[in-house]
């Protein structure tokens, strides 16, 4: 089962995962899109099934477990994957989507792993795969929520990781650096959001991809997209000063741009 699996590195998680044999079910609010991404899967020969849902909400997500409980029964690996960001200062963002995304990128996290686990203990297999970020472990201005939001993560699935221990179920969270998706777009067009400089470092979907199979087949509790991104861990603790000078500069230079493009964009219209 793959969350947030209508666009970006989800819907690229289900394409991927159906051509290497495995039955996919997916989940997002946006219907028709999984509806789309479906018949393409199904026109590959693979075998897909999707239930549409909107995870930031509670209710929902207990629907949707009860969905997929019904018609498919339980699923071998939960890719807790839906996620969004938003890029500028803490102060202009909307207290609306701060609770949204706090939502989507950690109580959806924790309610459906709470609700498919049992299930995976009983059947003594299964894998939780959580989807986080270098930013969980190199926190940054213009992103402090996302970052607090991934460092939750972060934390989460290392306890599960030890609490799973000789259960035959396991736990897993892959840190990406920045990947090439409708992620950035998205942020752009929140309210008050900018555009997220880590985007002009963006790896491809297919390195994604590669890392999550590699994962499946082989799990750890770690895995860093692209590997070398595991030096984000020692940045922030051999780095903090720097970056706590250089940063504010930085955020300050892309608020400075984003409101001179858009009284730019003004004078055109």
């Amino acid at each position: 089962m793959i969350t947030g699996a209508s666009s970006g590195v989800g819907a690229s998680f289900a394409k991927f995962l159906a051509q290497e044999g495995l039955h996919v079910v997916l989940t997002a609010r946006r219907g028709e899109r999984l509806k789309d991404l479906q018949a393409g899967i199904i026109a590959q020969g693979g075998k897909v099934d999707y239930f549409t849902a909107d995870i930031s909400i509670e209710n929902e997500r207990e629907a949707l477990f009860n969905k997929i409980d019904t018609a498919i029964g339980g699923v071998d690996i939960l890719i807790n994957n839906a996620g969004f960001g938003w890029y500028g200062y803490y102060s202009d963002m909307p207290w609306k989507l701060a609770k949204q995304m706090a939502a989507v990128n950690m109580m959806g996290v924790l309610h459906l792993t709470n609700q498919f686990l049992p299930g995976m203990l009983a059947r003594g297999k299964g894998h939780i795969i959580n989807i986080g970020s270098i930013a969980g472990s190199l926190p940054n201005q213009g992103i402090a929520v996302y970052s607090a939001s991934k460092a939750f993560i972060d934390a989460f699935t290392t306890s599960l990781y030890r609490e799973l221990r000789g259960s035959n179920v396991q736990a897993s969270v892959m840190r990406l650096g920045p990947v090439k998706t409708e992620f950035y777009e998205r942020s752009r067009e929140l309210e008050n959001g900018g555009s997220i400089p880590a985007e002009r470092f963006a790896i491809s979907t297919d390195q994604v991809n590669t890392a999550l199979w590699r994962l499946i087949n082989h799990p750890k509790r770690t895995v860093y997209v692209p590997g070398w991104m595991a030096v984000s861990r020692l940045v922030e603790n051999i780095f903090s000063g720097v970056l706590d000078r250089i940063g504010p500069v930085l955020l300050k230079r892309e608020i400075k741009q984003k409101k001179n493009g858009s009284q730019h964009e003004r004078i055109n219209r």
